[in-house]
């Protein structure tokens, strides 16, 4: 009888869901507060019924956490979300379903043993403890013959190709009757031929009134091409709105930036004549599900001197530093330091005088476990003073972290303290007092090496990159924030789908075709 009355209910909610068209959206006021940081202030936005709406920002510009108070994963700080009018209270993605909103995540979720239908049938909010497979499996065959998207129920995700792994994604909400679809990111491991088709139909779907679409996306070309409006949010704020038909990709990418920012006016040194020290030539590298992530760039940094790469988060740049950190092969091409080819391992680093500072370091950069002494003793441990033969000193080890903990600041109750057990900005300090306190440093790399941190550690890291850029070493500064670029910078390149789309110099860079390049167009 239980299996029964689930069935029942299951086909009931999902019969009532697909009676109805796509219900009316609104968010209103909606803030979001995590302890003293505001990540959402006063956003208003409108989802009509059979509408396809693109929200715009740039990275931690408020997007994610705008439509995970909406699913229900966050409780927001003050504001309200109407269905229909009504002010609902939406507590889990068990209450957004209710209301007919499912969501597709940026990552995939299916469990990579199962087969499509197996992960179908989990993704439902019943609770039936029998499973009726020779049924379950008609029924299946029934909704995957009207769907938009064809997947092999009998296979295991595992053996899905990456442009299938999401689909069934968006199969599963179309499954669960969901007619109000939030897709975060939905192309970003797909090819472009793959991500039109997706998006393509899930837009006939819209255009047919079955559907409303809330789209996070970076994406120029995609927006014009499949979405009706745009909400943009920029530092956590309501910065702008419009439909598509009446905007051009200028207005929308200065929509997105905000105003025109100029460069902050820092000392640099000047120096002779610059010498080549890091060459790349025509790197090609792929992304961890295989396909392509950077697609042959050309980049030469001279000693003396910040280049810096300003993209959109995915758009090969985390590949093209884990290449040069020695993290992920290249595909293609080579990398040269000095003019002889550099192979990235630890003893050409050290032969070279390579030094980077990763994205993630407590992820990247550290052992979490290992103490700060230790953590700080990454690159010298195997070398006099620390070590003779193959014995460590672990006096020695210790001595060096003590000066360096009180030459860089870095708060940590003792040496030996498990290095993940510091703050965010106090891990950074341990890797910048690591990667910048020897001397003869010749090419610094650093990732996002201010991400996450206050005002204060900001400046101290912007401090230590122009001082070492302004001794002599050659750094390549790749940043997500382009006002961190436009400060730090002698020239800077764009890189959009894995190849470089701008370069100028720092004084003649134009901040509307920097927008432009970064959103893909």
């Amino acid at each position: 009888m239980t299996e029964v009355a689930d069935s029942l209910t299951h086909q009931s909610t999902n019969n009532a869901h697909a009676l109805l068209g796509p219900p009316d959206l609104e968010v209103v006021n909606m803030t979001k507060r995590f302890g003293t940081f505001t990540a959402l202030e006063n956003v208003s936005l409108k989802l009509k019924p059979g509408t396809f709406h693109a929200l715009l920002g740039e990275n931690g510009a408020g997007k994610s956490t705008l439509v995970k108070c909406i699913m229900g994963f966050y409780t927001p700080t003050s504001g309200e979300v109407l269905i229909n009018g009504q002010v609902e209270s939406i507590g889990s993605p068990r209450d957004a379903h209710t209301h007919g909103i499912g969501m597709v995540y940026q990552h995939f979720t299916s469990v990579p043993a199962m087969t499509v239908a197996e992960n179908l049938v989990l993704s439902r909010f019943d609770n039936t403890n029998l499973i009726n497979w020779k049924k379950e499996f008609e029924d299946l065959s029934a909704f995957m013959e009207t769907a938009p998207f064809k997947v092999p129920l009998d296979m295991t995700i595992a053996q899905l190709a990456a442009g299938q792994k999401q689909k069934l994604e968006i199969l599963k909400q179309l499954y669960l009757q969901s007619k109000i679809l939030i897709l975060d990111e939905p192309t970003s491991v797909l090819t472009p031929a793959e991500a039109d088709e997706v998006l393509g139909l899930i837009r006939e779907q819209v255009t047919d009134s079955k559907l409303s679409v809330l789209m996070i996306s970076h994406k120029f070309r995609e927006i014009t091409a499949f979405a009706d409006e745009i909400t943009v949010l920029r530092k956590g704020q309501f910065a702008g709105n419009g439909r598509v038909k009446e905007m051009t990709v200028s207005e929308m990418a200065e929509m997105m930036m905000g105003e025109k920012r100029e460069p902050q006016k820092v000392e640099k040194t000047l120096h002779g004549e610059p010498k080549a020290v890091l060459e790349i030539k025509d790197i090609h590298a792929n992304k961890d599900n295989g396909l392509e992530a950077v697609g042959g760039v050309n980049l030469t940094v001279h000693s003396g001197e910040v280049v810096g790469i300003a993209g959109i988060s995915g758009n090969g740049q985390r590949e093209l530093v884990e290449v040069l950190a020695g993290q992920r092969p290249a595909t293609a091409g080579e990398v040269l330091v000095d003019g002889q080819v550099y192979t990235m391992t630890r003893a050409e680093m050290f032969k070279n005088r390579v030094f980077v500072l990763p994205e993630e370091p407590l992820r990247n950069a550290c052992v979490a476990h290992m103490s700060v002494a230790e953590n700080l003793a990454l690159r010298t441990f195997d070398r006099p003073p620390q070590a003779k033969g193959i014995l460590l000193i672990f006096k020695a080890i210790r001595e060096m972290a003590v000066g360096l903990i009180s030459s860089f600041k870095i708060k940590t109750p003792s040496p030996d303290t498990p290095v993940g057990n510091l703050s965010g900005g106090n891990v950074q300090r341990t890797v910048l007092a690591r990667e910048l306190s020897e001397d003869h440093i010749k090419l610094l790399i650093a990732a996002n090496p201010c991400f996450g941190l206050d005002f204060a550690m900001v400046d101290y890291i912007h401090g230590q990159i122009l001082e070492a850029r302004n001794r002599g070493v050659a750094v390549l500064l790749v940043s997500e924030d382009l006002d961190e670029l436009l400060k730090l910078s002698d020239r800077i390149f764009v890189i959009s789908g894995g190849t470089f789309a701008y370069e100028s110099k720092i004084e003649e860079a134009d901040f509307a075709a920097i927008g432009q390049s970064m959103a893909g167009h």
